[in-house]
């Protein structure tokens, strides 16, 4: 038997059938340090509310899936240990187990359907990994794009993976990829890409009909929406190719493989950049959460 934990917040919004946003836990327990994991999470749930929509952050806490975290579990969650990083694999395991998880974006992508919540904003989703034709290193977040019906705003996919190529499987599975407000498909740290983004949208009305006419033609999965950085916060794409460059060097010369890659490259590439690419992480993150509410009040709207 599944057991979800609302917060007291997202179980008023759900009874008054109002706008939810999810996000994600693995930013607080594996992208940056405590106390600023907690502030950094506690200010995006802000940013979700001042726009209003009410934010609902997922994790698995002793085997209990909660959707919305109150103050002392956010508290809590940031300043656990060996907190797991689950996604749709190894999720239903760490409920079973009793363990405690924090949800990527395939594993929070499940949540929310679960839990009725049709939008979710993360910084940016999993893909193809260079060299992914030897490793065959591909995230769960594609084929959960492909099957669950959430609509994800992320600014792209992250600037370490094989964009082309994640594009490629994205395309191959029917998941309609749509750049907000501009032509370019959006490079994470970098608002511009030399990449053609399948489909442009300009509002969150337009993309708030997409999502309910996807699901009213009875076709499987969501929609991920690539929101570009806001270009004073940006790390220009020609300035981060060297520094993604000599991170994917190490990484390879060190054997790092697996789910450890991604914060491996993150890591490096924080310290390469002096902190500018944490920086520019947060307010990414910031600028997908605000466009996912004014999605979910959209959704909201057009299905009442």
């Amino acid at each position: 038997m599944i057991v979800i934990q609302y917060s007291a917040e997202v179980q008023a919004a759900k009874a008054a059938g109002s706008a939810i946003v999810a996000l994600e836990s693995t930013i607080i327990t594996h992208g940056m340090p405590f106390p600023q994991n907690v502030e950094v999470a506690a200010q995006v749930e802000q940013d979700i509310r001042d726009a209003g929509a009410t934010p609902a952050t997922i994790a698995v806490m002793q085997g209990v899936l909660h959707v919305g975290l109150e103050p002392d579990q956010l508290q809590s969650l940031g300043q656990a240990k060996d907190v797991a990083k689950v996604s749709r694999a190894d999720m239903p395991a760490c409920m079973a187990m009793g363990k405690t998880g924090a949800t990527t974006v395939a594993a929070t992508m499940i949540a929310a359907r679960l839990a009725g919540i049709s939008v979710f904003a993360t910084g940016g989703i999993g893909g193809v990994h260079k060299g992914a034709e030897t490793s065959f290193d591909i995230s769960a977040d594609l084929m959960e794009l492909a099957q669950t019906p959430v609509t994800v705003v992320a600014a792209g996919a992250k600037a370490i993976l094989d964009i082309p190529k994640t594009l490629e499987i994205l395309e191959t599975q029917g998941v309609p990829v749509i750049s907000y407000g501009q032509d370019s498909f959006p490079a994470f740290w970098s608002s511009q890409s030399d990449l053609k983004a399948p489909l442009r949208m300009d509002s969150a009305s337009d993309i708030a009909r997409a999502q309910i006419m996807r699901s009213a033609m009875g076709l499987p999965g969501g929609q991920l929406i690539a929101n570009p950085i806001p270009r004073e916060a940006e790390i220009a794409a020609e300035v981060l190719a060297p520094v993604i460059a000599q991170a994917q060097g190490e990484a390879d010369a060190q054997g790092v493989s697996g789910k450890a890659v991604t914060p491996f490259l993150l890591q490096r590439i924080f310290e390469l950049t002096e902190g500018r690419s944490l920086t520019a992480n947060i307010a990414l993150v910031r600028n997908n959460a605000r466009l996912a509410a004014e999605i979910a009040k959209e959704m909201v709207a057009l299905n009442c």
